[in-house]
C-alpha cells in the first residue's frame, strides 16, 4: 500500500492539537520558559514552526559549489607556499592570504616585505585558476599593490584573475583602534584605487564589509549584520562622493560573515544579509543582484582545551554557511587557538568542506532553507532586528561616527556581558571546556605555539602583543623601518603598484599611508568565549608543573551508587572544568571510613554528593567530618534550599548546582587548592 494514500485517510494534526499534547507533558510548567529559547537579540526561537508559504530562494553569486578556501598564514613565505600547494592539491580551490600583523593573523601571518616575498608565497599557484582573498588589515592597500605587481610580473590580465582585495579601512580601524588618515582622505584613496583598477579591467572585488571584528567582540547576529550593512553603506557613499556610480560601487564590494556552531542562526544570518542588502540596493534605485558573500568559521567559539571538539563546531559552521548561501568558506583549523596549525590540522579543515560538498552534496540545491518555517521565521526576525540596529547607527552619523563616539562598542559590550554570564553559569556550555572536560588530555601538535597566551604576551622581537596577537602600534606610526619612507599622503594607487614592481619594500609602500587628521577610537576586543575556563586550567597546569600533580577534590559520595551517581558525575565535570581533578569514591555510610578515605586521597577540597533525601539524614555529619579532617572548602552538590543556614553552620562552604556561577566557584576552589 502506498504510504501517501494511507496518510490521506487520517485528518492532518493542527497546531492547537499539538499544543494540547505538549501541555499534558509539561504538567503545568510554563511553555515559554521550557520550550521557547531566545537569542542574544531577544528573538524567540519556537520549538515548532509551520511551513513557510510564498518564500523566494536566496541565490548565490554563482549557482553550484561554494569555494573551499584555505588560510595561508605561515610567517615564512616558502613554508607558507608548501602548505598552500598541499591545500590546493587536496581539494581547496581558493586561498585566503593572511599577512603579518593583520588582526586575523593572531601573531602569525605571512611576512610579505617585498614583491619577491609575495612571489615566493604564491610560487606555483596559478592565479588565473583559483580565487584569492587578501586579509591584510591596515596594510590592505599596500599588499593589494604588491598583488597587482605580481599579476603584472606573471603577465596575467586582471580580467582573468579572481581576486578579492579585501580593503576594509573601517573594519581595520575597529579592530586596531586607529586609521592612518581622516575618512575624507581615506575616501579619496578608495576612489582612486577603484578608478585605477577599473581602467585595467579588474573583475574582482576591491572592498570588503567584514563582520569578524564585531563577532569576535561578542556581537549578536543582528549587531553583526547591522555593522556590516553600515560598513557597506559607508563604502558606497565614499565611492559615490569620488565620482563612481552606485552600480560600480556595489560591484566593487564583497561581504564576510562569521559562521559559528549555532546552525539555525548562522543559516538565517547569511540569508538575512542577502535580503537586507537587496533592500539597500532598491533604496539606491538599483536592481538587486546577488552579492559575493564570504564566510569564515568563528574564532570566538574555538577552544584551546580538547581542541578535537573544534572539528564538530566547524563542521556545523561550514554546513550552516553552505546551506545559508556562502560563495566561499574559510575553515579555521582545529588547533588555531593553540598556535600555527600544521598540515594535518589544515587537511582536516579543508576535508570538512570537501566531504560536505562531494559526499553530502550540500551545494546541489540553490537555497535548501527556502520554505522551511523555522529558517524563514528566523531570517525575517533577523532582518527586522538588524535593520532597526542599522538605522540606529545611521542616526548616529554612520558607522565611523558611531565607533568614534564609542556607541557601537557600548552596545556590543552589553551583549558580550550577557554572553559571558551565560558562559560562566554554563547556560551556554562549551563541550570539552566547561562541560565534559578531559583533564588528562594529551598535547596537540602545532608548528609554533601561539604568542597570545601566557603572562608575557610579547612577540619574538620583544614587542608587546595586543589581544589579537598583533604588535601594538607605536604612538605615531607602526610603519617605520626598512628604507626611506615616502611622505606623500595621497600617493595614487597606480604609483604604489609601480613602486612595488620596481622593488619597493612594504615599509616604503606603507610610508604613504599616513595622512592628515588620523582617527583613533577604542578598539573592539577579540575574545573567545572559552578563555575564562582556559585561564583556570592554566592555573591548574602551573600547579602541576610545581608539584607533579593536579589540585584535587574528594567526592564524598553518600549512600548507594544509584543515589550519588548523578550528582557525583555533575560534580566531576564541574570541578574538572577548572582543572581540579575529581577523586571518585564508592558510597559511604560509615563516618570513620569517610574521614579515612578523604585523608588518604591527599585532596584538599571535598564535595558531598547524593540525593536530597540522604542529605536530610547525613549531610550535616559528613560536612563536619570533612571540615574537621582539614578540608578548607566543603562543597555540596545541589541547591541548599531551606537548610542553607544549617548546612553552612555544619561546615558546608559552597553549593554547586546547574546555573550557579561556575567560574567564581572554581576560582575560589583553585585559590584554596593551590595555596
Amino acid at each position: 500500500m502506498d504510504d501517501l494514500s494511507l496518510a490521506a485517510d487520517f485528518p492532518p494534526a493542527t497546531h492547537e492539537q499539538w499544543l494540547k499534547r505538549v501541555e499534558g507533558v509539561l504538567k503545568g510548567a510554563d511553555f515559554q520558559k521550557k520550550l521557547v529559547s531566545r537569542s542574544h537579540d531577544g528573538i524567540a526561537i519556537q520549538p515548532l514552526y509551520p511551513k513557510a508559504e510564498g518564500s523566494a530562494p536566496v541565490a548565490r553569486e554563482q549557482a553550484g559549489r561554494w569555494r573551499v578556501s584555505q588560510r595561508v598564514d605561515h610567517p615564512d613565505p616558502s613554508k607558507a607556499n608548501e602548505l598552500a600547494l598541499l591545500d590546493l592539491e587536496g581539494g581547496a580551490d581558493a586561498l585566503t592570504l593572511v599577512t603579518h600583523k593583520a588582526p586575523a593573523a593572531r601573531g602569525f601571518g605571512v611576512r610579505i616585505d617585498s614583491l619577491d616575498d609575495l612571489d615566493r608565497a604564491l610560487s606555483g599557484v596559478m592565479l588565473d585558476l583559483i580565487h584569492l582573498r587578501l586579509d591584510a588589515g591596515g596594510h590592505g592597500r599596500q599588499i593589494a599593490a604588491l598583488v597587482l605587481a605580481l599579476a603584472e610580473r606573471r603577465a596575467h590580465r586582471l580580467s582573468d584573475v579572481s581576486l578579492d582585495l579585501g580593503l576594509d579601512p573601517i573594519g581595520a580601524m575597529a579592530a586596531q583602534g586607529h586609521m592612518s588618515a581622516s575618512w575624507d582622505a581615506m575616501a579619496r584613496r578608495m576612489g582612486d584605487t577603484l578608478a585605477n583598477l577599473t581602467d585595467q579591467g579588474f573583475a574582482g572585488r576591491t572592498f570588503l564589509a567584514d563582520g569578524r571584528v564585531y563577532h569576535e567582540a561578542g556581537a549578536s547576529e543582528a549587531q553583526e549584520l547591522a555593522a556590516v550593512l553600515a560598513t557597506g553603506i559607508g563604502t558606497l557613499r565614499a565611492l559615490e562622493a569620488q565620482g563612481h556610480s552606485l552600480d560600480a560601487a556595489r560591484r566593487a564590494l564583497s561581504f564576510l560573515l562569521v559562521a559559528d556552531a549555532d546552525e539555525f542562526l548562522t543559516v538565517a544570518k547569511l540569508r538575512a544579509l542577502r535580503r537586507l542588502w537587496a533592500r539597500v540596493e532598491q533604496a539606491c534605485g538599483l536592481e538587486p543582484r546577488p552579492i559575493r558573500l564570504h564566510a569564515e568559521t568563528a574564532w570566538r567559539t574555538t577552544t584551546r582545551r580538547d581542541p578535537w571538539v573544534n572539528m564538530l563546531r566547524t563542521t556545523v559552521a561550514v554546513f550552516s554557511a553552505g546551506i545559508g548561501g556562502a560563495d566561499a568558506i574559510t575553515t579555521l583549523p582545529l588547533t588555531a587557538a593553540l598556535g600555527l596549525p600544521d598540515a594535518f590540522a589544515r587537511r582536516i579543515a579543508r576535508n570538512t568542506q570537501v566531504i560536505l560538498l562531494d559526499e553530502s552534496n550540500l551545494a546541489r540545491v540553490v537555497d535548501p532553507a527556502a520554505g522551511a518555517g523555522g529558517f524563514e521565521a528566523l531570517t525575517d526576525a533577523l532582518c527586522e532586528k538588524a535593520w532597526g540596529l542599522f538605522q540606529e547607527i545611521e542616526r548616529e552619523g554612520g558607522i565611523l561616527e558611531s565607533l568614534k563616539g564609542d556607541k557601537l562598542q557600548g552596545r556590543i559590550a552589553t551583549v558580550r556581558a550577557r554572553r559571558e554570564k551565560a558562559v560562566a553559569t554554563r547556560r551556554e556550555p562549551i563541550t570539552g571546556t566547561s562541560e565534559f572536560p578531559n583533564v588528562h588530555e594529551a598535547d596537540v601538535a602545532v608548528l609554533f605555539p601561539s604568542p597570545m597566551w601566557g603572562e608575557a604576551r610579547v612577540g619574538a622581537d620583544g614587542a608587546e602583543l595586543d589581544q589579537r596577537g598583533a604588535h601594538t602600534p607605536s604612538s605615531t606610526s607602526s610603519l617605520q623601518g626598512g628604507g626611506e619612507l615616502v611622505a606623500a599622503a595621497e600617493t595614487p594607487f597606480a604609483a604604489l603598484v609601480q613602486m612595488a614592481v620596481q622593488g619597493a619594500s612594504l615599509p616604503q609602500l606603507a610610508g604613504t599611508a599616513s595622512g592628515p587628521s588620523p582617527v583613533s577610537i577604542a578598539p573592539l576586543p577579540s575574545i573567545r568565549t572559552a578563555e575564562p575556563f582556559e585561564r583556570l586550567r592554566d592555573r591548574s597546569d602551573a600547579y602541576r608543573a610545581r608539584t607533579g600533580e593536579r589540585p584535587k577534590v574528594f567526592l564524598a559520595n553518600l549512600g548507594p551508587i544509584s543515589a550519588f551517581s548523578a550528582r557525583a558525575t555533575f560534580a566531576k565535570n564541574f570541578f574538572e572544568a577548572g582543572g581540579i581533578e575529581a577523586v571518585m569514591t564508592d558510597g559511604f555510610s560509615d563516618n570513620d571510613k569517610l574521614r579515612q578515605a578523604y585523608i588518604e586521597s591527599k585532596a584538599k577540597l571535598s564535595c558531598i554528593c547524593s540525593t536530597d533525601e540522604i542529605y536530610e539524614k547525613h549531610a550535616l555529619d559528613a560536612a563536619g567530618i570533612l571540615r574537621s579532617a582539614g578540608s578548607p572548602l566543603v562543597c555540596l552538590a545541589g541547591r541548599p534550599g531551606e537548610r542553607e543556614a544549617e548546612l553552612t553552620r555544619a561546615g558546608v562552604t559552597t553549593f554547586i548546582y546547574a546555573g550557579c556561577d561556575t567560574l567564581e566557584v572554581l576560582s575560589q576552589a583553585l585559590d584554596e587548592a593551590c595555596a
